[in-house]
């Protein structure tokens, strides 16, 4: 389990692909005290760590995770970077909402603009994702905890404020960009029970 409070951006030093993908992935973690298996969520992707130095971990990617993430579409390649979150453990501050690091599909961002030093996007959902995307709920977008301002049909808008921008790979992004989206657990459970009820 994640937070979606994003502690590291890390950057994809290799690529190769064999029977699956492995990925090496540059970080700021102090990879001493991480163990060979552990979690690691990579642009909102739960991976785990296959082998690892003292700056660095590669982790192998399946063809089933490829074909359901941003990985897929716009492609693992070195250099690009990717926002980092080490496991919830017991006793952390449970700063974001509740993520699983399962991502649900892709959302691709359809407009970018400037509200005051913030910046509004607006993405456009999946049609069987977007009914669980509410006003003030939450959502994971490429493993960041966020809040929806507004949902009109299949397209919703975040807020990101400066800070955010900073700490993540917000920054980089531009229209077009796909995105791996996570919906509230919640709002899955919530619909359905409405379902079954």
């Amino acid at each position: 389990m994640f937070t979606g409070i994003i502690t590291d951006i890390g950057t994809i030093t290799s690529v190769e692909k064999r029977g699956d993908m492995r990925a090496r992935i540059a970080t700021g973690y102090d990879m001493s005290g991480v163990e060979l298996g552990a979690s690691i969520a990579c642009d909102g992707v739960c991976l785990t760590v296959v082998a690892k130095g003292e700056s660095w971990f590669d982790v192998d990617i399946s063809a089933e995770t490829i074909s359901k993430t941003n990985i897929g579409h716009n492609g693992w390649a070195s250099g690009k970077r990717v926002n980092l979150e080490r496991a919830l453990k017991v006793g952390d501050e449970l700063g974001g909402h509740i993520v699983s690091g399962h991502v649900d599909g892709v959302a691709e961002i359809v407009g970018l603009r400037d509200e005051g030093d913030s910046t509004r996007i607006t993405f456009a959902a999946p049609g069987d994702l977007s009914r669980f995307i509410a006003p003030k709920g939450s959502v994971a977008l490429n493993g960041t905890s966020l809040t929806v301002n507004e949902v009109e049909g299949h397209r919703f808008g975040v807020n990101l404020i400066p800070h955010t921008q900073q700490v993540t790979t917000w920054g980089d992004v531009a229209v077009g960009d796909r995105v791996n989206l996570e919906i509230d657990t919640l709002a899955r459970y919530v619909a359905r029970l409405a379902e079954a009820g």
